[in-house]
Order: structure tokens, then sequence, then C-alpha cells
């Protein structure tokens, strides 16, 4: 049979059409995943339409998936971070949803603080497991819209839950409707669905899903979980780890519109900024992410690396603060003892750090020679230079005019008396064993050893005194 295509605006074949297979035993992919070695990555180079959505948008489970990794934060840190999180998202809602946990007084307290900065983005959503307890308590506080686990392998069906697929899927629908009949808008979480049978569960339930949503009118949407970090971008690469594959069949064989799709990825395999990204590329509208990464095990996609994605694919900010990263990551540090490791990209310590004494010498002459983009414009973090035995001349002038921001007629060059004079210091120092970068407050007090009244107009300089 055929039919035409709005989306595609061609004719296309409709006999796609998946009904649930309820299997007597798991299908556990043991070719794919046997545990006792690498998960294997299989071809069947098929490809797929890219088919990017209109909008695109992040989503955010900082105080969900997040804090399960971490000590759990505190109301006040919450609300903190959540309008942080709204600088970021700007006035079109780039980072448009941030879902909390409800269970406790102390969750729902910090949705009812977080609700009350009236802020429009993010819009505040809940996440529940699948069980009629949990629904009353997203209905109690009144949330437009909830999470609802949806797990999909036969690993959790079979093995969690030990359900029969058929037992599965009518629970899951029947959660669903209890939402839909409150006017909830429920979002489904596809749990672990690169390890689920994709056209024997997935396409049948996201399809009688839809159905409901048509029936309602009311959206139900899809987030699509890879729990394990399965996930490959490969072209031709073959499901269930593939994808582009996943997001183009919830999409095509499904009719899961792509305002309503959601991926969330987990890093495991350093593949989840790529595979989020290319969840988008194919026609997925949402991607779910939390800041700095945190998460379960290896932690989920970082909120700011998709901020700077959207932007490079977008070709735009779209009203994004992108400097509040920035604030973030220094908030993390200073209010929740988190330790970002040095070389993370764009929040690290030393991200945009260079130490190679040629590369200094490179910065000195134009910072953009080895500096990503503006950082100090875009991110408020100023190219940096670590000085150490490899610095020489260019690494200390640059440390010199990056730290007392000395710019223009102001700057000072590898030919400056007073930056030769601290080389012959700093070379003393490792010729004598030192082997450890040198701080900040260790160059500062040479310098002023060495010239004490040229070290106080440094310092009135830096302060705006001069």
């Amino acid at each position: 049979m055929l039919e035409f295509s709005n989306r595609s605006n061609l004719l296309e074949q409709t006999e796609y059409k998946y009904r649930l297979q309820d299997v007597d035993k798991p299908k556990l992919y043991r070719d794919l995943y046997d545990y006792t070695s690498i998960p294997k990555t299989p071809f069947n180079h098929r490809m797929v339409p890219m088919n990017v959505a209109k909008n695109i948008w992040i989503t955010d489970t900082t105080f969900r998936d997040g804090q399960q990794s971490c000590s759990p934060f505190t109301v006040q840190q919450i609300v903190d971070i959540f309008r942080l999180l709204s600088r970021l998202a700007g006035p079109n809602g780039i980072v448009r949803q941030s879902e909390f946990f409800i269970y406790t007084e102390k969750d729902r307290e910090a949705v009812r603080k977080c609700r009350e900065l009236g802020l429009r983005f993010p819009e505040i959503t809940s996440w529940i497991r699948a069980s009629e307890k949990d629904f009353s308590l997203a209905k109690e506080m009144e949330m437009a819209e909830t999470g609802i686990l949806v797990s999909c392998s036969d690993y959790h069906i079979f093995k969690k839950m030990k359900l029969t697929r058929r037992e599965a899927f009518d629970k899951y629908l029947g959660v669903v409707k209890t939402a839909l009949s409150t006017g909830i808008r429920p979002r489904c979480h596809f749990e672990d669905i690169t390890r689920a049978d994709f056209y024997g569960f997935v396409v049948p339930l996201a399809t009688e899903l839809m159905k409901l949503s048509r029936e309602s009118g009311i959206p139900i949407k899809i987030r699509a979980c890879d729990t394990l970090g399965y996930g490959v971008t490969y072209p031709g690469v073959a499901l269930p780890r593939s994808v582009p594959g996943i997001i183009y069949g919830l999409n095509h064989y499904a009719d899961v519109p792509s305002e309503h799709l959601e991926w969330h990825g987990h890093n495991d395999f350093y593949k989840v900024v790529t595979n989020a990204a290319t969840a988008w590329l194919y026609g997925c509208s949402a991607v779910n992410c939390a800041l700095l990464g945190i998460g379960e095990r290896t932690g989920n996609c970082p909120v700011e690396a998709m901020a700077i994605e959207y932007a490079s694919l977008r070709g735009s900010t779209d009203g994004m603060d992108l400097s509040v990263i920035t604030e973030i990551a220094e908030y993390f540090e200073r209010e929740l003892g988190y330790a970002i490791p040095p070389r993370t990209p764009f929040v690290g310590r030393n991200f945009n750090c260079t130490r190679a004494g040629i590369h200094a010498d490179g910065m000195l002459k134009d910072e953009e020679i080895y500096n990503i983009f503006d950082t100090s414009l875009i991110l408020n973090r100023p190219a940096t230079v670590a000085v150490d035995s490899h610095s020489g001349l260019a690494g200390i002038a640059h440390w010199m005019n990056g730290f007392y921001r000395r710019q223009g007629e102001h700057a000072l060059n590898k030919q400056t008396p007073i930056i030769q004079a601290i080389k012959e210091r700093v070379d003393t120092l490792y010729a004598a064993g030192r082997n450890t970068v040198m701080g900040d407050e260790e160059l500062e007090l040479i310098f002023k050893d060495l010239d004490p009244e040229m070290y106080k107009q440094f310092v009135w300089h830096r302060r705006g005194v001069l």
C-alpha cells in the first residue's frame, strides 16, 4: 500500500507496521554482548537519511540522573544551579526543561523554591517509575510533564522485572493512560534501548503510544535511553547499536514527531557527545544532558558540550549566555567541592592553557594560533600559559600579560627586562630539581622580590586603578 508522506513529500510504502513479538526467552544479543569480551559493533551497510528537525534543544537531568552520582545537593544549591541554567538557556529556552526527583520532602521543597523564581526556562518536570504510587506524587506536585520509566530491553523486562514482553507492554500503557486521564504529559523513558529488540518491542510500543497521543490530544514524548553507552554513529552500523537507525526508526516506522523525541546517553565508551549530536542530525529535537557531564558511572552528556555543539551546528547561540558555563564550573568547585579534571573541555582549569614554549611564543604573537576560539569573549575565560621548565621567555611574557591584564601598548614581550629576570629565577629553580608547574602565587612573589615598585604598579593596573 502507498501513502503520500507529508514528512518527506514522497510516496512511501506503508506495509512496515510492526506488532509486539511476545517471546518465550529473552533476546539478549549474545553475539554482540557476551559480557566476557568488548561489545561487538555490527554493520549491515543500511543507510538512513539525515533529517534535522526544524527546532532542536537541550533538556537537563542534573537534579535527577546527575545528582545520583555525587553527594545530594541542598535545596539552596539546587536553586542556585537552576538560576544559572536559566541564564544559559536564554530567552529562547535552548535549555528547555530540567527534571527533578520528587520522592522526598527535600526534593519537593527544591521544586517549590525553583518555581518561586518565576523563570520561564527551563520548565520543571519530574521523573517517576511506572507505578500508580509514583504517579500520584507527580499529580500531587501538579507536574505538567513527568518522565516514566519504560524499560524496553529483555535484560530489564525478563531479568529485572521478571515480566514477559506482553506484561511489560500492558503495564506501561496502563500507567501512560492514567497520566493522560489527568492531563499530565507523559515522557516515556525507553530504558536500555541499545540492547532492545527494536522491531519486536520498541517500535510496537512507540506506535501504540502515538495512537494514545492522537486519541487524547496530549503529546507523548519518547526518550531513547542509551543506558550503558552502547550507541554507535558509524555509517552502516546495525541495530540495536545504531543511533541514526534508532532515531530514524522511531520517527519513520512509529510516527513519533521529532519534537516528541529525546536522546539520553551515557559516556561508557567515550561516545556521548557524538551520539547526542547524531541524534539531533537524524531527527531528534531534544538531547538530555547534565551539567559537567555528571551522572551514573561515566556520566551523562555535558550540557555545556551540547550548548557549544548547538552553536556550531546552528551558527548562532540563539540567545544562550555561554559565559555562564564558567560560572557554573566555578560554582561546582567552590560550593559543591566537585573536582573538575583540569583538561575537561570548556570548564577544566587547563582547557585553554598551553605549556610548550614554542606554543607560548605563538600565543604571545597572536593567541588565535593556539586557542580554539575567543574563550575570553565567549566563556569569560582568557587563554593562559602555564610556566614550567619549557615555557621560555614567551611563556612568562604571556603569563604576565594575562595575569596582570596587560594589553596593547601595556603588553610585555620577550625583550622586556623583567621577563628575562623572572626567567632566570625560574630556570634556577628547575636546575635545582623542581619538576612541577609554577603557581600564580609563586610567580607573583618572584616578581615582587625582583622589582617591588613595578609589581605594585602592575597590581594597581590589574585592579583597574591605573
